[in-house]
């Protein structure tokens, strides 16, 4: 089965990567006593287990950050987002610039391991079923976020981001603003591009949510 392609009624498959034993295993733990129970179906201390089988048909990548001399090093979170895989960063590192930078590349969301069960349990389900999650230490690093390179999005691009995330589907969009299913398409796919024109990607509507938050067009207690 392709990565993040579940059928119905399955269970959620997870990889872990992290070089300490003692966290896999807690993380382990916590994904079996989740309800429902999530798969942790392979892990490692290096990504090579999220490429290698069962790991590579996994729905969720629970990656810790390789830190090198200089700090983090974000190469294996870009190879696994530009394959299209969905990657929950979980680390050590608490500081703005580095959750900033996850995110940017592509992570679905950004945790510290001080955060804990609950929110690795919530993160791991939200990326399995591409909902937005945004625990307290990336709200945090959001609504700090300074940076300029922010595009220039028309009053009617922010009106169908906005409504896209309260709505299940592009279809309830279109309904509620009057439109057909080919132009809120339209607009989200300007939207992105916008923001990959100033090397922001934002390929899911995970990462869009993330884009909206940094720029200010939503608060995190609005989603």
């Amino acid at each position: 089965m392709e990565a993040g392609v579940r059928g119905s009624g399955s269970p959620i498959t997870v990889v872990v990567v992290d070089d300490h034993p003692a966290v896999t295993a807690g993380v382990r733990a916590w994904c079996v006593a989740a309800t429902p129970p999530i798969s942790v179906v392979a892990s490692g201390t290096d990504a090579g287990a999220a490429w290698l089988a069962p790991g590579d048909s996994a729905d969720v990548v629970v990656l810790d950050l390789q830190l090198g001399v200089a700090g983090p090093a974000y190469g294996e979170l870009k190879r696994l987002v530009d394959a299209g895989r969905q990657v929950v960063v979980y680390t050590m590192r608490d500081d703005r610039e580095t959750a900033l930078t996850c995110l940017d590349i592509g992570a679905f969301t950004y945790l510290t391991k001080a955060e804990g069960e609950h929110h690795l349990v919530g993160a791991i389900q939200a990326a399995a079923s591409h909902t937005p999650y945004t625990p307290p230490a990336l709200s945090g690093a959001l609504g700090t976020d300074t940076r300029s390179n922010r595009p220039r999005l028309a009053p009617r691009e922010v009106d169908v981001l906005l409504q896209w995330f309260h709505c299940e589907s592009k279809e309830m969009v279109a309904q509620k603003l009057n439109l057909s299913a080919r132009t809120v398409n339209s607009y989200l796919d300007r939207v992105r591009i916008k923001y990959a024109s100033v090397g922001r990607e934002a390929p899911t509507k995970a990462a869009l949510v993330a884009r909206a938050i940094q720029d200010g067009l939503v608060q995190v207690d609005e989603l």
